[in-house]
């Protein structure tokens, strides 16, 4: 037999890379709330604008009649609305003297009411009108640097179509997918190393996680997670890759050659690869083991596997200690119990005839 060290105090964690792309903080898609013909387009590409100054004006021969029709229906029922006030006075006036009945000065009063109403209706449509009108005018929401023309004058655009990106220089952020398991390794705040994909020779960036998703419904799907970066480090558009180190704690490691799994032993139920916690899973021993040697006799000790390190393997067992010998190669025949001599040994005490 051949055997080999259990070894203790394993805490060897590896840092895992996520490919993102660097992009801005704030950032927007612009759209018109109306359709109509791109009749004027005043910036270009790449171009840096200010809060509020116009990038674009769209035509619709919609909009201007109905603005003017608004207004002209605004007018002819502030001028009724003044005239039946008139009335009303007058009825007011004749009814004190008893020439006009409570009844006339009631129908009178309750027109005048009426048409108050109505004009309040049609300012209300004038105001619409005119707040449609001013949105054939696309404004820059905050300054920044256009990002994309999506597109070109004298097209067609419809209503909520993207016309161009914005894109502001103040801060920088980048979004990675990661399994589910992985969102237990990080924490709001949490620093995370970000290296340069086009220079990997630079030094990291340490950004810092903003905002992590809650896990879904779907499976297999990876969720988003959010790293703000340093003001004047990377800029937008720079792949990157963020570097995440799943948390570990000290476990034992044998040989993987070490590990044998039971004939009659049910399928182990699937683990975290980057967690080794020192509880084991239960039903998950019953399918593996290694012989452990003590006083030169090997006994079948069931292991839980946790992690697989390379050419070791993280384990969990009640009765195994660092320094243990267990058996890593001549298991073919052996059976829990018997005498075992190691292959180095063996050739020392073998006697040399003549």
């Amino acid at each position: 037999m051949r055997t080999a060290a259990v070894e203790g105090g394993d805490a060897r964690a590896v840092s895992l890379r996520f490919a993102g792309i660097v992009r801005a903080s704030q950032r927007a898609t612009l759209t018109f709330q109306l359709s109509g013909t791109l009749t004027e387009r005043k910036v270009e590409l790449g171009q840096t604008v200010e809060v509020g100054d116009v990038l674009a004006r769209i035509y619709s021969p919609a909009l201007e009649p109905a603005r003017d029709s608004a207004s002209a229906r605004l007018d002819e029922l502030t001028t009724n609305y003044q005239q039946s006030q008139r009335e009303w006075q007058r009825a007011s006036s004749l009814r004190e003297r008893g020439v006009v009945s409570e009844q006339a000065l009631e129908q009178i009063a309750a027109r005048r009411d009426g048409l108050r109403a109505s004009v309040a209706t049609a300012r209300a449509s004038l105001a619409e009108a005119s707040k449609m009108l001013e949105e054939n005018t696309l404004k820059a929401p905050f300054g920044g640097r256009v990002e994309a023309l999506l597109v070109e004058q004298n097209e067609f655009v419809a209503a909520g179509q993207p016309v161009m990106r914005l894109s502001s220089p103040k801060g920088r952020e980048v979004e990675v997918r990661v399994p589910v398991y992985m969102l237990n390794h990080v924490s709001l705040g949490a620093e995370l190393p970000v290296w340069s994909v086009q220079d990997r020779s630079q030094a990291p960036v340490q950004g810092t996680v903003v905002e992590i998703a809650q896990a879904g419904a779907i499976r297999g799907e990876l969720q988003p997670l959010l790293v703000n970066l340093p003001a004047n480090t990377l800029n937008a558009g720079v792949p990157v890759e963020v570097g995440i180190t799943p948390q570990t704690t000290a476990a034992l490691t044998v040989p993987l050659l070490a590990v044998i799994r039971d004939v009659n032993a049910t399928a182990s139920p699937a683990f975290d690869p980057t967690s080794v916690l020192p509880a084991p899973v239960a039903g998950a021993s019953l399918g593996t083991s290694v012989f452990l040697v003590r006083d030169g006799v090997a006994r079948r000790t069931p292991v839980t596997v946790l992690r697989i390190l390379g050419e070791r393997v993280a384990i969990h067992a009640e009765i195994l200690v660092a320094g243990d010998q267990v058996v890593y190669a001549g298991m073919t025949k052996l059976v829990d119990g018997d005498t075992v001599i190691e292959a180095a040994q063996a050739v020392r005490t073998q006697p040399v005839e003549g």
